[in-house]
């Protein structure tokens, strides 16, 4: 082949987004951010010296040139994922736990090409500490936890949740910028909030990491989905922090506005954790697929 192109990771990820027609959803699917998505793309575009998508609101449209390219390309990148997926032969059942909003939109789709290979997946979704609990009984193998465990359950750093306070735009423009930039919490205390529980655990999380201080603003609706509370906040019921991954694709459409500008965003970190005394061979595989992957900052 003619083309300077020397990381399958980037023609995976065209390939993804050629086929399903956007960012967003070639993100899902490869099971990294739209950030690292756009990445890639931006260095196989460097590498070709010319552009292999146009940017629309609905999504991307190929150039000529991604066509030919995909032609080309497409059937090889194919063979060769599938010839460097884990060796064959991984037969097993492997009981996952983790949140219902990280799993549906990257941890399922991270752990399907194991699939290929004769793993089967249990999966199990619920806040952290009961998934912990579940694991320290025995009913589950690994758990992807928001929460450090203590001892007994080895933790494995996965990747950073960064925490974005969002609200729709109408509730964006009540906000008094130069109030914001004097004192934040006092600018935003009169938004109310859409919240995962009563005890606000993320919305108070950002408060107390950027403001110094818990919020003592209203709140309008509690749901405990993050999906669920985006829709909310879309739907105009308040503001809440989310997750990056979570929040960026109605920053991208506009359903959402960022209300506040933090110099270092607030972070989470993500762990992989199992038993101390785990030796099943397909869950240290599980393990090792995952911690190989580039999550980038969710």
């Amino acid at each position: 082949m003619a083309e300077k192109l020397t990381d399958l990771d980037l023609l995976a990820t065209f390939l993804e987004i050629y086929r399903a027609g956007s960012l967003t959803a070639a993100a899902t699917r490869r099971g990294l951010t739209q950030p690292a998505v756009s990445g890639q793309l931006a260095r196989l575009e460097k590498e070709l010296a010319e552009p292999l998508f146009i940017r629309g609101g609905r999504g991307v449209t190929p150039t000529p040139r991604a066509d030919e390219l995909a032609r080309r390309v497409g059937p090889h990148v194919d063979q060769l994922r599938t010839a460097l997926d884990p060796a064959p032969g991984l037969e097993g059942v492997v009981r996952i736990g983790g949140a219902a909003e990280f799993m549906t939109a990257r941890g399922l789709p991270a752990l399907t090409p194991l699939t290929r290979r004769g793993i089967r997946f249990e999966v199990t979704l619920g806040v952290a500490n009961d998934l912990l609990a579940a694991l320290r009984s025995g009913m589950l193998d690994l758990v992807l936890s928001a929460v450090r465990p203590g001892a007994g359950l080895t933790a494995t750093p996965l990747t950073d949740e960064e925490f974005l306070l969002v609200g729709p735009p109408l509730l964006a423009r009540t906000v008094d910028q130069e109030l914001l930039g004097q004192d934040p919490a006092r600018a935003l205390e009169h938004l109310p909030l859409v919240a995962y529980s009563d005890d606000l655990p993320i919305i108070r999380r950002y408060w107390r990491s950027e403001f110094g201080k818990r919020p003592k603003n209203p709140t309008a609706v509690i749901v405990p989905d993050l999906r669920a509370v985006l829709a909310a906040v879309i739907a105009g019921a308040g503001v809440s922090a989310l997750p990056r991954y979570l929040a960026e694709p109605a920053l991208t459409a506009g359903s959402v506005e960022l209300l506040h500008h933090p110099e270092v965003p607030p972070l989470n970190t993500l762990y992989l954790v199992t038993r101390t005394s785990t030796t099943q061979v397909v869950v240290h595989t599980v393990v090792e697929h995952l911690r190989s992957r580039d999550w980038g900052v969710l």
